[in-house]
């Protein structure tokens, strides 16, 4: 019994530290994606606890706040599928109804709906800081659905395809709920950045 060892992989990690030195790091993810307080410590506790019952699957191949990110964005995926299951598509793509005609004839922006200057300083982080409040206040009024898409699209870079996969919703579902949930985003911003 002596001569049974553990895995090196396994060796590297430390469950003991990673309330330390990974929590913040991973309630902070977990918020700006979830967008509720309490599901995202939750998601963060789920995170820790699937880490542990997984430890003899730990490749070495990644840091161990990267796996325990992967770990992460899995259980934030499996919220927005739940979530995405709760609706018809065809509800949420028409929720607000007929949207304005934005564009003139020849693509170019109307007038009155032309995106205006939100007139960031790059070396200001305050300005970043109370801009980035303002984005989260706007991503919370987006129904669900739209807020997993644009969330997985933009925020984690995922390909279209696998958004797609994931959410289960059809190239043209997925193009319209971007679309308009980028029309939502700039109007909230418009109206509470400026």
């Amino acid at each position: 019994m002596d001569d049974i060892k553990t895995p090196p992989a396994v060796q590297q990690l430390n469950p003991k530290n990673w309330v330390k030195a990974y929590a913040d790091y991973l309630y902070l993810y977990a918020i700006s994606r979830v967008g509720d307080e309490e599901q995202a410590r939750d998601l963060v506790q789920e995170t820790f606890l699937a880490g542990l019952q997984s430890m003899h699957k730990f490749a070495n191949k990644s840091s161990e706040r990267t796996w325990l990110t992967a770990i992460l964005k899995n259980k934030i995926y499996d919220v927005y599928r739940k979530k995405a299951s709760g609706f018809k598509t065809e509800e949420m793509i028409n929720i607000t109804g007929e949207e304005p005609d934005y564009f003139q004839e020849d693509g170019h922006w109307k007038k009155d709906y032309e995106p205006r200057q939100f007139g960031v300083d790059d070396f200001d982080p305050l300005v970043h800081k109370e801009l980035n409040q303002a984005l989260q206040k706007c991503l919370k009024k987006l129904p669900a659905l739209w807020l997993s898409v644009f969330t997985m699209k933009h925020m984690d870079d995922e390909a279209t395809d696998f958004v797609c996969a994931e959410l289960r919703l059809s190239q043209a579902n997925f193009w319209v709920i971007i679309h308009r949930a980028k029309l939502n985003l700039r109007a909230c911003l418009q109206k509470n950045w400026m």
